[in-house]
C-alpha cells in the first residue's frame, strides 16, 4: 500500500475534514474576490467591519497597551485575526453544508451550489449585522450597506460555486463503499483504486484553486490597508514653497551645526511620514462628488454645503503639531504640518448658534464620533482643513475635510468629517466612552532627537548616525518639545542624570500651536556613559513633571531619558 493512498484514505475517513478543507479553499477565492469589489467598488469586507466592530468594544486601557506596544500595527493585527477567523469560519460552514449533502439524494450541482451560496451568505451577513451594531455609536441609528450587502452575493457565489465543485459526487461514493463493506471485510482493489483517484482528483484541484487565490489575497489585501492610489503617489519630500520658507529663516545661534540640520529641515513633516492613528484597519476612501457636510442641532438655519462651496469660502493657514494621547515618553505619534482650511466659526455662523449650546459634536464617514467645547470651536485657530502642505488632504489624513483643533489630542481632530451637531451638553465621544479624558493637552512633552534611536527619529528623516559624532569630545543634543497651544518658554537639558541642569537655546516655533526645536551641546570631560534627560517648561509657568505616566487616561508623563557612551 502506498504512502499516497494511506494519505488519501486517511483525509477520506474523516468527512469533516475533507468538508472543512473544501470550506477553506472556497472561502479563500470568495475572500480574494471581496477584496477586489472593496477596492474597485467599495464592496463588503467582512473582516474589515469585524475589525471595526471588535475595536468598538475593546477597552481604552487594553488599546493603550496594543498602541505602546506595537504602534499603528496594532489594529493591523486585529484585521489579520479577522481575515484568519473568517477563513476558518469558511472551513465551519463548509462541514454545516458537506453534512447537509450527504444526507441528500446525490442533489445536482446546481442545487448544491445554489445551497452552498445562500446558506454562506446568510450566515455571513447576521455576523456582520451584528459586528455593526457593535460599531454603532450609542444613540446612533444601525447603518447598514444594503448595496455592499447585495454586492456580497458575488463572493458567495464563488464559494458556493467552488465548494460545489470540489464536493462533486462523494455521497455517491462513500456509499457504495459503506455498503460493500457490510457484506464483506474484502474490498475490491479497484473500486479502493478509483476512489483513492478520486481523492487526488479532489485535493488537486482543492490545491490548484488555493494556489491561484492565496497569491491574490495578499497582494489586494496589501493594496487595501496601503491606501488610495493618491495617498500611495503623494511626494516623498516636502513641498517646496515650505522648504524654502524654512530655509529662508536665519538658524537662530547654536543652530549652525550640520549635524541639526536634518533637525531643522523636518520642522515641518512630509505627509508622507506624518503620523497616522485613527479606528480604521482600511483607509475611507470619498468621492468629493458625493460629499456634503452638513450643520445641525441647535442652530438657527441647518446648513448642508458641497465640498466646491466649501472650498470656495475664505480660508486660512496655520502650522499646528498634533500629538496621539497614545503618544509615549519618546514616541513618535506626534508630527508638525502647514493646514488650509475655513474657521469652524464661519461655517457655524451660516447656521446661526443659539445660546443654549455647550459642545459641537463631529461625525465622520466612518462611524467615529467626539465633541469639542464651544468655546474651542469658536477660536481663530479652529479649523476645518481641507489642505495640507500645500496639497489637497490625502486620504490617510482625512480626504476632503478634517478638523484642526490646537490645544487638544489628535483624537479631537476628526478625519473624514460630514456632521457637525450643536448640542446643549457635554459630549463624550468614541475614545471618551472608553474612559480616555474628554480634556485638553495638560501635560508638557520634550524630547531628545539627537543623539540616540528613539522612535521620535521616525519624524526625522536623513538623521547623522549617532557613530559618526559620539566618538569626539563635543556632542550635539537637540530634540522637541510641546505644550499643545501654550507654548514653551524654555528647556533645560542635564547630562548627569538629573543633578544639574542647562537651558538648552530654543527655535522660534513655527505658530503658537507648534512644537519648537531645542538645542544643547555639551563637552564630554571623559570617556564613558552619560544619562541625558530633558525637561520643558510651557508659557504659563508650568514645568514638565518628572513623574512617570502612562498614557491612559490623560497622556503620558515624565522625562525623556537617553543614555550614551562617548
Amino acid at each position: 500500500m502506498s504512502f499516497d493512498y494511506i494519505v488519501v484514505l486517511g483525509i477520506r475517513g474523516n468527512n469533516y475534514i475533507v468538508f472543512f478543507l473544501f470550506g477553506l479553499v472556497a472561502g479563500v477565492a470568495s475572500l480574494s474576490l471581496s477584496i477586489f469589489l472593496k477596492l474597485t467598488i467599495d464592496g463588503l469586507f467582512i473582516p474589515e467591519i469585524a475589525s471595526q466592530g471588535l475595536i468598538s468594544i475593546t477597552s481604552g486601557e487594553i488599546e493603550s497597551q496594543a498602541v505602546l506596544t506595537l504602534g499603528p500595527l496594532a489594529k493591523y493585527s486585529t484585521i489579520i485575526g479577522a481575515i484568519v477567523v473568517n477563513v476558518l469560519l469558511y472551513g465551519i460552514i463548509g462541514i454545516i453544508i458537506g453534512k447537509l449533502f450527504m444526507k441528500m439524494m446525490s442533489p445536482k450541482f446546481a442545487i448544491k451550489s445554489i445551497l452552498s451560496t445562500f446558506i454562506s451568505y446568510i450566515i455571513l451577513i447576521i455576523l456582520t449585522i451584528v459586528f455593526l451594531v457593535l460599531g454603532t455609536t450609542p444613540g446612533q441609528s444601525i447603518s447598514i450597506p444594503v448595496k455592499s450587502f447585495v454586492l456580497f452575493l458575488f463572493p458567495s457565489v464563488v464559494y458556493g460555486l467552488i465548494f460545489a465543485f470540489l464536493f462533486g459526487n462523494k455521497n455517491k461514493k462513500i456509499d457504495l463503499v459503506e455498503t460493500r463493506s457490510n457484506v464483506g471485510s474484502v474490498i475490491n482493489k479497484s473500486n479502493k483504486t478509483a476512489d483513492i483517484d478520486y481523492s487526488k482528483r479532489d485535493m488537486i484541484r482543492a490545491l490548484i484553486i488555493s494556489v491561484i487565490a492565496i497569491p491574490l489575497v495578499y497582494f489586494g489585501f496589501n493594496r487595501l490597508i496601503s491606501g488610495s492610489e493618491q495617498q500611495q503617489q503623494q511626494p516623498r519630500a516636502l513641498d517646496q514653497s515650505i522648504q524654502q520658507f524654512l530655509q529662508s529663516k536665519s538658524k537662530p545661534p547654536g543652530f549652525e551645526n550640520p549635524i541639526l540640520t536634518p533637525l531643522v529641515d523636518a520642522e515641518v513633516t512630509p505627509t508622507f511620514i506624518f503620523y497616522r492613528i485613527d479606528i480604521n484597519t482600511v483607509v475611507p476612501t470619498i468621492n468629493t462628488n458625493d460629499w456634503n457636510l452638513t450643520i445641525k442641532g441647535l442652530v438657527d438655519n441647518p446648513v448642508v454645503i458641497n465640498y466646491a462651496e466649501f472650498r470656495g469660502m475664505n480660508s486660512v493657514e496655520e502650522f499646528a503639531t498634533l500629538t496621539c494621547i497614545s503618544n509615549k515618553i519618546g514616541g513618535n505619534l506626534v508630527s508638525t504640518a502647514l493646514w488650509k482650511g475655513v474657521r469652524l466659526r464661519d461655517l457655524l455662523s451660516k447656521a446661526g448658534v443659539q445660546s443654549s449650546v455647550k459642545y459641537i459634536v463631529f461625525r465622520c464617514s466612518d462611524g467615529y464620533d467626539v465633541g469639542i467645547p464651544l468655546e474651542n470651536g469658536m477660536m481663530d485657530s479652529t479649523i476645518l482643513a481641507y489642505d495640507m502642505n500645500n496639497s489637497p488632504l490625502t486620504s490617510e489624513h482625512g480626504y476632503p475635510v478634517r478638523a484642526i483643533v490646537p490645544g487638544f489630542y489628535g483624537m479631537m481632530n476628526p478625519k473624514w468629517i460630514t456632521e457637525i451637531e450643536l448640542v446643549d451638553k457635554t459630549y463624550e465621544g468614541f475614545w471618551q466612552r472608553k474612559g480616555w479624558t474628554n480634556d485638553g493637552i495638560k501635560n508638557i512633552y520634550s524630547s531628545v532627537v539627537i543623539p540616540g534611536n528613539q522612535p521620535i527619529n521616525d519624524r526625522f528623516p536623513n538623521l547623522v548616525p549617532n557613530s559618526s559624532f559620539l566618538n569626539g569630545k563635543n556632542i550635539p543634543i537637540a530634540g522637541i518639545a510641546f505644550a499643545g497651544d501654550r507654548g514653551i518658554s524654555k528647556v533645560e537639558v542635564s547630562v548627569d542624570g538629573g543633578t544639574t541642569w542647562k537651558t538648552a537655546i530654543v527655535k522660534d516655533p513655527l505658530s503658537q500651536y507648534t512644537w519648537v526645536l531645542w538645542t544643547s551641546g555639551f563637552t564630554a570631560a571623559d570617556k564613558g556613559n552619560y544619562k541625558i534627560i530633558v525637561r520643558a517648561t510651557d508659557k504659563t509657568g508650568q514645568v514638565q513633571t518628572s513623574e512617570l505616566e502612562q498614557p491612559f487616561p490623560n497622556g503620558a508623563g515624565g522625562y525623556n531619558q537617553i543614555d550614551i557612551s562617548v
